[in-house]
């Protein structure tokens, strides 16, 4: 066989071997092609076409050699700079992407494509405002780009700004109206403008187009569990799993949904799974399996992942570090919560308590704008209040800048609206986690963390990436004025018996498991008449926990569901229940708060993890460590012993009635005095040129 130096293919030779790439036989093509470079060793295509076929086969070092040996006999191939700087994308190297593709430009000025990639990019580095400028421009060279529209889209859709993603992605199906990824785009815009609908139209478009669009499966997962559609959100997910079986976002949120309607035997069968969901790969709402494992050092990898994976930016500059503290600290709220809600339920007095003297009060509000009387308490309650939902995290951490905030406080982690980005481009020179999320962020750029040295003992610090502020009491902030309906309630108006023992839990579906129910249907069973009061939640929760009942061979009409009633009547409520059992791996936390406000005694069993820990937190600020069991065991004789001993668990409800008003727990003033010293002595410490170090407020 000659071998033709200095000499590439004709066009009609590489036909068949671009054929076969074009139609997705990447292997086919990388054969031919390879055998083909015996004859033609010095062809920059064929090495091109080898790397093309390479990337296919996800071997992208091999594909990255190939490129180069492609470039090493034309140095100025931009088209080659611009594949590299693709798989550098794929193999989330950013920035050594935006290098190649920065040459491709050099060397090829009219380059829409590769002005298109850096795009990309820059916004996979949340670097948006760049990441438009790239695109438009790639535009301007070909204005029927297609992919450029899309990803324009999905640089709005990222920054929050959804009206102008959708009309650029309107723009890509205009230009080709089977493209799949704009429609799955034009889905996620619809469904953070709070249109569900809308948006499961669009992943409906999508699939048709692409019938194994594992991300668009996923995402209709998302639409459904919005509008209360478990069962089919599941069904979703597991589409998106069936095309994609490692995707762990659409695993884990399956794995949620199945526990909000406790269908504890599918969860079951991916139980092995869970410790590793989200560690490794891209990273996963650490929120998603917060019920579903009790191990700290998981919960840490999980989150650390989750922030390197979706938040890469570097912080925007922030004030320089100040000589003088200033007369009032600028403290900075951020949630989406600020409305009828339980963070609001907690919060509200403390919003009110706070000492004007010492600080002023900002609030950025990211949520909707319930017209509520909390809401309105709230803006009465701060120095300045700024509705930013419709601005993008740059924006909002801007807005705070320009207010020179001291201190930013995340009332949300995790939670559902979260908004992290704004932390990673850095609200204020100080950033502080408290209340929304019950776990490390895992972020270097959240300086602190609020808790107790219940909710974090000592041996636990090294599982949380930020330093504690240890308050003396509880971590949980609490309202005293909390009002409670004087309505008579009887219970026959609550589904009750008249006679019997009423255990409760008024904890969140997706909280309870196997384990406790286990616990909770032998205490039934033992109790003569008992019956168990839960929250409802959603019909298929029901059938299953009626059907876990039954398999344990009681009637399933002995749980009794509670419909979701305003707050008021909800706490009045309470006085029909003799003791509520608290969930396992994620404690009861709000409405621990609840049932202890309303007088009724609770009991739980302390975790390892801050979720697990919640309730020990609360019991023991309220002066009544002897309800906090250490294992299933003692927990289980704990509830028998009360509910076979009347005048014992009335002492205790007397107790909580006597101690509501004399322990810290609910001290609204006390506690505000705690938060606020904790806020004077973390800025001390920035003032004086330290590093965030654990810090212990005294009583």
């Amino acid at each position: 066989m000659s071998v033709k130096k200095n000499q590439d293919p004709t066009q009609d030779q590489l036909k068949s071997v671009i054929n076969l790439y074009s139609q997705g036989e990447f292997q086919e093509s990388l054969s031919e092609a390879t055998k083909m470079l015996k004859t033609y060793p010095y062809s920059k295509n064929l090495y091109n076409i080898c790397g093309a076929s390479n990337a296919g086969l996800n071997n992208l070092d091999e594909a990255i050699n190939n490129y180069k040996k492609a470039i090493a006999l034309k140095p100025n191939y931009a088209e080659a700079y611009n594949n590299i700087g693709i798989v550098l994308i794929d193999q989330g190297k950013l920035e050594k992407s935006e290098e190649f593709l920065r040459k491709a430009i050099a060397l090829k000025p009219n380059y829409a494509e590769a002005y298109n990639n850096i795009g990309i990019v820059l916004k996979d580095q949340e670097k948006l405002e760049e990441s438009e400028e790239f695109l438009r421009k790639a535009i301007a060279l070909k204005p029927n780009y297609a992919e450029a529209y899309n990803n324009i889209g999905l640089s709005f859709y990222v920054m929050g700004k959804n009206d102008l993603a959708i009309n650029n992605l309107k723009e890509a199906i205009k230009i080709k109206s089977n493209n799949p990824e704009a429609y799955n785009n034009i889905g996620l815009a619809f469904f953070s403008k709070g249109y569900p609908l809308d948006s499961i139209e669009c992943y409906k478009k999508a699939i048709n187009l692409k019938p194994d669009f594992a991300e668009a499966y996923s995402n209709m997962g998302d639409a459904l569990s919005e509008k209360g559609e478990l069962y089919l959100a599941i069904e979703s997910f597991k589409q998106a799993i069936k095309f994609k079986p490692r995707y762990e976002k659409a695993i884990a949120n399956k794995l949620y949904q199945q526990a909000n309607i406790c269908d504890w035997e599918a969860i079951e069968k991916d139980e092995d799974l869970i410790c590793e969901i989200g560690i490794s790969n891209k990273g996963i709402s650490p929120f998603s399996l917060i019920s579903l494992e009790d191990e700290p050092e998981t919960q840490r990898l999980r989150s650390e992942n989750f922030i390197k994976t979706h938040y890469p930016q570097k912080s925007l500059k922030t004030k320089s570090r100040p000589k003088l503290k200033p007369k009032r600290i600028r403290i900075g709220y951020f949630s989406s919560d600020f409305h009828d809600h339980a963070t609001m339920h907690l919060m509200i007095k403390v919003f009110e308590m706070h000492n004007k003297n010492d600080f002023e009060i900002f609030a950025y509000s990211f949520g909707p704008d319930q017209n509520d009387k909390i809401r309105s308490r709230f803006k009465n309650a701060v120095d300045f209040f700024y509705d930013v939902k419709d601005s993008s995290d740059r924006e909002i951490a801007l807005l705070a800048q320009k207010d020179k905030l001291d201190i930013a406080i995340d009332l949300k982690g995790y939670t559902a609206n979260s908004r992290s980005g704004i932390f990673a481009y850095g609200a204020a020179p100080i950033q502080i986690s408290y209340l929304g999320y019950p776990g490390t962020s895992g972020a270097s750029f959240i300086d602190y963390i609020i808790a107790d040295k219940v909710i974090i003992p000592k041996q636990n610090k090294l599982f949380y990436s930020e330093e504690i502020i240890y308050l003396p009491n509880s971590y949980q902030a609490n309202d005293n004025s909390r009002v409670i309906s004087n309505t008579l309630i009887s219970k026959s108006e609550e589904g009750l018996p008249e006679k019997g023992f009423v255990f409760c839990s008024f904890n969140s579906n997706y909280k309870i498991s196997s384990n406790e129910f286990d616990v909770w249907m032998r205490l039934l069973s033992k109790i003569d008449g008992s019956v168990l009061w839960l929250l409802k939640s959603n019909k298929w929760a029901e059938i299953n926990l009626k059907k876990e009942a039954e398999k344990r061979g009681l009637d399933g009409n002995r749980l009794i569901f509670a419909k979701k009633v305003p707050q008021s009547y909800h706490l009045a409520r309470h006085c029909l229940a003799d003791l509520f059992l608290d969930t396992f791996k994620c404690n009861a936390h709000t409405t621990a708060s609840d049932a202890l406000w309303a007088g009724l005694p609770l009991i739980t069993k302390m975790g390892k993890g801050f979720p697990s820990r919640v309730a020990g937190s609360l019991l023991n600020a309220i002066g009544l460590p002897e309800l906090i069991t250490q294992t299933v065991e003692e927990y289980e004789k704990l509830a028998l012993d009360l509910a076979n001993d009347s005048n014992h668990i009335n002492l205790i409800k007397e107790k909580i009635i006597k101690n509501r008003l004399i322990k810290p727990l609910f001290d609204t003033e006390l506690f505000t005095i705690h938060l606020e010293s904790g806020y004077q002595q973390v800025y001390r410490n920035y003032l004086n040129g330290k590093s965030p170090e654990t810090i212990y407020i005294t009583k």
